[in-house]
Protein backbone atom coordinates (compact mmCIF):
# COMPACT_ATOMS: atom_id res chain seq x y z
CA UNK A 1 0.00 0.00 0.00
CA UNK A 2 1.34 3.60 -0.57
CA UNK A 3 2.45 5.61 2.30
CA UNK A 4 1.62 9.05 0.87
CA UNK A 5 -1.04 10.44 2.86
CA UNK A 6 -4.31 12.23 1.05
CA UNK A 7 -5.92 15.86 1.46
CA UNK A 8 -2.68 17.36 3.40
CA UNK A 9 -2.89 20.97 4.15
CA UNK A 10 -0.56 23.05 6.36
CA UNK A 11 -2.33 25.28 8.59
CA UNK A 12 -0.16 28.35 9.89
CA UNK A 13 -1.19 29.07 13.55
CA UNK A 14 2.09 31.82 14.26
CA UNK A 15 -0.74 34.75 14.45
CA UNK A 16 -3.14 32.53 16.20
CA UNK A 17 -1.98 30.48 19.26
CA UNK A 18 1.09 29.39 21.07
CA UNK A 19 0.17 26.14 21.19
CA UNK A 20 2.24 25.35 17.63
CA UNK A 21 3.34 27.47 15.11
CA UNK A 22 1.88 24.79 12.36
CA UNK A 23 -0.69 22.07 11.99
CA UNK A 24 0.01 19.51 9.02
CA UNK A 25 -3.43 17.95 8.92
CA UNK A 26 -3.42 14.76 6.54
CA UNK A 27 -5.64 11.48 5.74
CA UNK A 28 -4.88 7.52 5.76
CA UNK A 29 -7.97 5.76 4.14
CA UNK A 30 -7.06 2.92 6.83
CA UNK A 31 -5.36 1.77 9.90
CA UNK A 32 -2.81 -0.34 8.07
CA UNK A 33 -2.10 3.44 6.12
CA UNK A 34 -2.52 5.39 8.76
CA UNK A 35 -0.04 3.49 10.69
CA UNK A 36 2.23 3.03 7.84
CA UNK A 37 1.90 7.32 7.35
CA UNK A 38 3.01 7.80 11.00
CA UNK A 39 5.61 5.23 10.82
CA UNK A 40 7.07 6.82 7.47
CA UNK A 41 7.22 10.29 9.20
CA UNK A 42 9.09 8.68 12.31
CA UNK A 43 11.90 7.07 9.92
CA UNK A 44 12.31 10.17 7.70
CA UNK A 45 12.59 12.19 11.22
CA UNK A 46 15.22 9.72 12.10
CA UNK A 47 17.37 9.95 9.05
CA UNK A 48 17.36 13.75 8.96
CA UNK A 49 20.86 15.91 9.79
CA UNK A 50 19.19 17.49 13.20
CA UNK A 51 17.83 14.31 14.25
CA UNK A 52 14.24 15.57 15.31
CA UNK A 53 12.05 13.13 17.75
CA UNK A 54 8.79 13.77 18.40
CA UNK A 55 7.83 15.00 21.91
CA UNK A 56 4.73 12.26 21.75
CA UNK A 57 2.48 10.42 19.62
CA UNK A 58 -1.04 10.09 20.73
CA UNK A 59 -3.45 7.70 19.00
CA UNK A 60 -1.66 4.87 17.67
CA UNK A 61 -3.63 2.07 19.69
CA UNK A 62 -7.03 3.82 17.60
CA UNK A 63 -5.60 4.80 14.27
CA UNK A 64 -8.14 7.04 13.64
CA UNK A 65 -6.79 9.73 14.57
CA UNK A 66 -2.84 10.13 15.07
CA UNK A 67 -0.96 13.22 16.47
CA UNK A 68 2.71 13.76 16.76
CA UNK A 69 3.90 16.51 18.59
CA UNK A 70 6.96 17.78 16.96
CA UNK A 71 7.38 21.04 19.20
CA UNK A 72 6.47 23.84 16.30
CA UNK A 73 4.77 21.19 14.44
CA UNK A 74 2.19 19.18 14.70
CA UNK A 75 1.09 16.68 12.53
CA UNK A 76 -2.47 14.93 12.45
CA UNK A 77 -3.30 11.91 10.67
CA UNK A 78 -7.03 11.45 10.76
CA UNK A 79 -8.86 8.69 9.10
CA UNK A 80 -11.71 10.12 6.76
CA UNK A 81 -14.66 9.57 9.41
CA UNK A 82 -12.41 11.08 12.00
CA UNK A 83 -11.33 14.07 10.01
CA UNK A 84 -14.60 14.98 9.08
CA UNK A 85 -15.69 14.81 12.23
CA UNK A 86 -13.53 16.91 14.21
CA UNK A 87 -12.91 19.07 11.78
CA UNK A 88 -9.99 20.74 12.69
CA UNK A 89 -9.62 23.11 9.63
CA UNK A 90 -13.04 24.99 10.40
CA UNK A 91 -11.57 25.10 14.35
CA UNK A 92 -8.64 26.89 12.67
CA UNK A 93 -10.56 28.76 10.21
CA UNK A 94 -8.21 31.94 10.42
CA UNK A 95 -5.34 30.04 9.98
CA UNK A 96 -3.51 30.93 6.02
CA UNK A 97 -3.49 27.60 5.09
CA UNK A 98 -1.39 25.45 2.34
CA UNK A 99 -2.75 22.84 0.34
CA UNK A 100 -0.12 20.04 -0.99
CA UNK A 101 -1.42 18.46 -4.04
CA UNK A 102 -1.38 14.65 -4.87
CA UNK A 103 0.92 14.09 -7.28
CA UNK A 104 -2.08 12.49 -9.61
CA UNK A 105 -3.88 15.53 -8.93
CA UNK A 106 -1.40 18.11 -10.69
CA UNK A 107 -2.28 18.74 -14.32
CA UNK A 108 0.37 17.95 -16.36
CA UNK A 109 1.34 20.50 -19.78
Amino acid sequence: MDKQAENIQILDLRKLTTLADFFVIATGSVDVHTRAIVDHVERELRKSDDRIRPLSVEGRQHLNWVLMDLGEVVLHVFQREARDYYQLEKLWGDAPTEYVADPDEIPQP
